[in-house]
């Protein structure tokens, strides 16, 4: 497993394909519906098996010079539960505090919390309904 930055227009077509994939895909929402405005200034990172294809994806980006947000992590199925999450929330922690952070804030899927809490992170609040089925809670980690 290696841990990439996507730098080619290829690497990022791979990198949002799987992103899509996961997490857009299952509700019926279109390519490119995977994609924000915050993408070209962002810190992407994705773990490869070989070849630099994607097998798990996550992106950071900062709200303020203090404030890191965590959004569009994905993990291929069947590498789920393997450490590739992990090893995807350690790089941009690492990114964060190099870039000195104070925090880091996401919005978890209800199914994914026990990942998150696991790696330190603490339930805020309740946020919002993604495709008016997907309840997602804010949570936040000092650094």
């Amino acid at each position: 497993m290696k841990v990439l930055l996507p730098k080619t227009k290829e690497d990022f077509e791979k990198y949002f394909e799987l992103r899509w994939r996961m997490l857009r895909k299952p509700w019926a929402q279109p390519m490119g519906s995977e994609r924000d405005d915050l993408d070209t200034s962002s810190y992407h990172v994705m773990i490869c098996k070989e070849d630099r294809i994607p097998i798990g994806v996550g992106r950071l980006h900062f709200n303020n010079a203090h404030e890191a947000q965590i959004r569009y992590m994905a993990v291929e199925e069947q590498y789920q539960k393997k450490g590739i999450g992990s090893l995807l929330i350690r790089t941009l922690e690492e990114y964060a505090r190099h870039q000195k952070a104070d925090h880091i804030i996401l919005h978890a899927r209800e199914p994914a919390i026990p990942f998150y809490l696991q790696h330190g992170y603490k339930i805020e609040e309740k946020s919002y309904l993604l495709f008016e089925s997907i309840q997602h809670y804010q949570m936040k980690k000092m650094l």
